[in-house]
């Protein structure tokens, strides 16, 4: 069955570390993305550790579980989702790689099974994906200032 994929890239003026500690922890992600709340589900290891169990809850109904597949601390997580979504194998990826002016490259991907469901659900992660980018890019460079004025 062939794939649909989204795909969306941003810089940051922070480093790998700094983006890593948002992207890595459940819990903050409704601090600077469109979800409501987030977090683990029991018995789950913690933060982006390979087998980890989130949960985020974006909008009223909709709540995504993800199983972390493979963590490759500050550069990448990859993730699937177990439920809440009407898509057969999805598969992400968040990477992170550094820039020579000391900042970040952030690319956040994800593929799925080709489907009517699935295109429906293309259609909305196109414009989505770039604004979680955009949000995570801002949030990480938030914390740059905010330890620069310190």
């Amino acid at each position: 069955m062939s794939q649909l994929s989204v795909r969306a890239q941003g810089t940051t003026r922070a480093g790998p570390e700094v983006v890593w500690a948002l992207v890595a922890n459940a819990n903050s992600y409704p601090q600077w993305g469109p979800w409501i709340d987030g977090g683990y589900r029991p018995p789950s290891p913690g933060p982006s550790r390979e087998g980890s169990v989130q949960w985020f809850r974006y909008g009223r109904r909709t709540t995504s579980v993800e199983q972390i597949l493979g963590v490759d601390e500050p550069r990448r997580v990859a993730y699937k989702v177990v439920s809440g979504l009407p898509v057969k194998n999805y598969r992400a990826e968040v990477t992170l790689t550094p820039t020579p002016s000391g900042g970040t490259l952030i690319r956040w991907g994800a593929s799925w099974d080709r489907t009517l469901m699935g295109t429906l659900v293309r259609r909305k992660l196109a414009s989505l994906y770039p604004d979680i980018v955009a949000a995570l890019a801002a949030a990480a460079d938030q914390q740059v200032a905010s330890s620069a004025q310190r």
